[in-house]
């Protein structure tokens, strides 16, 4: 089953600089990063019984250039060439293995960002959760991450390309509270729009749905899970107890 795993938001640090930037304004950027792997069936071997994905996407799966420069995604050191470099939206890597491991992932931002990048790591899922059920070369393990790229009081030149792309959240922090401000279509990034947006990716039917909501439910759910278990441990426990007392009680007649 895919699996969609809480993410937390990420406060980008601010370099220092001299960049004139937009007080009161702060810009969120929903991201996903994730993997998905097939398992190969019959054209499998010993150093190949997987091919995957890894990315970085919208997660409305809009074009990410108008943010990000670049993104770095560090494999195991035993795959040639593991630092690998993607220049250009979409933000993917395809490869394949056998064994499962920790993709460390540097998303770059523009120059006129004016922030540093910023660090990933995703675990590589090839075995689904259930591995006693029959693998299947059609049906992939999915595990991604969900999570909000925050620019506080961003740069000028920055806010006017970004302030109209559609995957943007553009709040107002005022002392009256806080605003949403509304979006529009963005020009930025127009000529490569189609090649980069994520919208038709030949692996979107997999993508995992995300929102703030389904990831605070997600959390209450697991929390609820988490309270149930914990009730039941301390019954058991219990039981555990009057049974060492009554042996106790025994040996002592």
């Amino acid at each position: 089953m895919p699996q969609a795993v809480v993410g937390k938001k990420y406060g980008i640090k601010q370099m220092e600089n001299a960049i004139k930037r937009v007080k009161d304004i702060e810009i969120s950027v929903p991201i996903v990063y994730g993997t998905i792997s097939f398992w190969l069936g019959k054209k499998a071997d010993e150093l190949h019984s997987h091919k995957w994905t890894v990315y970085v996407r919208s997660a409305a799966n809009e074009d990410l250039c108008v943010v990000i420069k670049k993104v770095v995604f560090q494999l195991h050191p035993s795959f040639n060439n593991p630092t690998r470099v993607v220049e250009a939206a979409p933000f993917e890597l395809n490869e394949s293995g056998w064994g499962e491991f920790e993709i460390g992932i540097t998303v770059f931002f523009h120059g006129d960002v004016g922030e540093k990048p910023l660090e990933l790591f995703h675990h590589l899922k090839l075995y689904p959760v259930d591995e006693s059920g029959p693998q299947s070369t059609k049906k992939p393990v999915v595990m991604e991450a969900y999570d909000e790229i925050v620019f506080n009081e961003p740069p000028e030149a920055f806010f006017a390309r970004l302030r109209n792309y559609p995957a943007a959240v553009v709040s107002s922090h005022t002392a009256s509270g806080t605003v949403h401000l509304s979006a529009a279509v963005s020009t930025e990034c127009m000529n490569e729009k189609r090649s980069g947006d994520t919208k038709d990716h030949p692996l979107g039917q997999w993508f995992l749905k995300h929102s703030e909501a389904d990831e605070l439910s997600s959390i209450a759910a697991a929390r609820q899970q988490v309270q149930s278990q914990i009730m039941k441990l301390k019954q058991d426990l219990d039981v555990l107890e009057t049974e060492v007392l009554q042996l106790k009680s025994s040996a002592r007649a």
